[in-house]
């Protein structure tokens, strides 16, 4: 499903951070364009 498709993923701190999501989507076949976790109040 995400195979050759560009993502870009923000990752929440309290929740699943970016480098997780990333992972996960790398192994999905999608080329991650960009990836940051954030804190969001």
């Amino acid at each position: 499903m995400l195979k050759d498709k560009k993502v870009v993923i923000l990752g929440d701190r309290d929740g699943v951070p970016g480098p997780a999501i990333e992972e996960c989507v790398k192994t999905a076949g999608a080329d991650v364009v960009f990836s940051t976790t954030e804190c969001f109040v």
